[in-house]
């Protein structure tokens, strides 16, 4: 997407949350969903930023409402791409499906006492040359991003959108957040892609971000 949005003539950013990516080696047991929310903040801050439109991806939706409502003066938009869309007072397990809860309640502790979620497996259109390029990179998440919960003012949010892509995984586990976007009347957009669009169709995603009313 990087080269794709700039090529459309957008800044674009892409902050890796600490722990993950290039601050794989920042992973501790104290990293939660506060720390996440702080990097993007910080990014907002330091580079100057105005009149965003802040896209959360996957978990990175919960992110996206904390970063949302704390610097709601910046954002001109808040997308869901294929994201979980939290209310006041829930935090990310609260949006799994029951089966997934399940599975994180019997994961152990780490070597350093915290507990990390692997990633979860690419979706199997995704090409050969993207698993080989994506998957050395992947590194699991501290799980206390996914239990704090997030306290915010719904009212301070920005308008919002949503992308939903429509090859689901199993259990579906974004369907409740796309169902609440359209009953609540956000700008809402299906997307014939599994859920790492910006991977396996970024020009299809590009095309919805760029020229769809509502999105950018």
């Amino acid at each position: 997407m990087r080269p794709l949005m700039r090529g459309a003539g957008h800044d674009f950013f892409t902050p890796s949350y600490t722990g993950l990516g290039e601050r794989a080696h920042l992973a501790t047991r104290g990293v939660d969903l506060q720390t996440h929310i702080a990097d993007v903040l910080g990014t907002l801050t330091f580079e100057n930023l105005r009149d965003v439109i802040l896209i959360g991806h996957s978990y990175g939706g919960v992110v996206a409402t904390g970063v949302a409502a704390a610097a709601s003066e910046r954002i001109r938009t808040l997308v869901y791409l294929d994201a979980f869309v939290p209310s006041s007072g829930q935090c990310v397990l609260d949006l799994l499906p029951a089966r997934t809860r399940e599975t994180m309640a019997q994961l152990t502790p780490a070597r350093d006492g915290g507990i990390f979620v692997p990633p979860a497996p690419l979706p199997p259109d995704t090409a050969p040359e993207d698993v080989a390029w994506a998957t050395p990179l992947r590194r699991p998440q501290p799980i206390e991003t996914m239990r704090q919960v997030l306290e915010f003012d719904e009212a301070r949010l920005p308008p919002r959108a949503y992308i939903y892509c429509t090859r689901t995984a199993p259990g579906d586990p974004f369907r409740p957040s796309a169902e609440r976007a359209r009953r609540e009347g956000w700008a809402y957009f299906e997307l014939d892609a599994s859920h790492n669009p910006h991977i396996t169709v970024p020009e299809q995603l590009l095309d919805i971000l760029e020229k769809t009313p509502g999105v950018i």
